[in-house]
């Protein structure tokens, strides 16, 4: 791996693909990603750049790992755990371990954020019935969710 991932423009670094956001899946919409940084048996961990276009979001899912995610273009709201935050350029947003959140862009924005996750980590578990009751339950969450 190169030591510099240049700044191309417009979001994108230099050998760096734009790949779809997952393989497969239809939980999910108009969102893209970039890995730009690899990881390294110094520091194991990935840091990956989306785009969430108008109208798009995130899965709503959760992890059995932490990760951290830094909004660098746009505007948006992300859920995390039963509560539902605005959240803008510079923001750092933490989601715990086994904690349901998604990230969608406010109207007209592009959202784009770099995320932090280990290398090795476990699948993204999508709600079941059950959670997905538990987490309209909350008149809030119920509004804002895609799934």
């Amino acid at each position: 791996m190169e030591p510099v991932s240049r700044w191309a423009e417009n979001f994108r670094w230099g050998g760096v693909s734009v790949l779809a956001y997952k393989e497969n899946g239809t939980h999910f919409k108009s969102i893209t990603r970039q890995v730009v940084f690899e990881g390294d048996p110094e520091l194991p961990c990935q840091w990956r750049y989306f785009e969430v276009e108008e109208g798009g979001y995130s899965t709503l899912e959760r992890h059995e790992h932490l990760h951290v995610v830094m909004i660098i273009r746009g505007e948006g709201r992300c859920l995390v755990g039963d509560r539902v935050h605005d959240v803008r350029c510079f923001d750092v947003v933490r989601v715990p371990a086994l904690t349901w959140h998604q990230f969608q862009p406010v109207s007209g924005e592009i959202l784009g954020f770099l995320c932090l996750v280990n290398v090795e980590r476990d699948r993204p578990q999508l709600p079941d019935a059950d959670a997905l009751a538990a987490l309209r339950a909350v008149p809030a969450v119920a509004a804002f969710i895609k799934t």
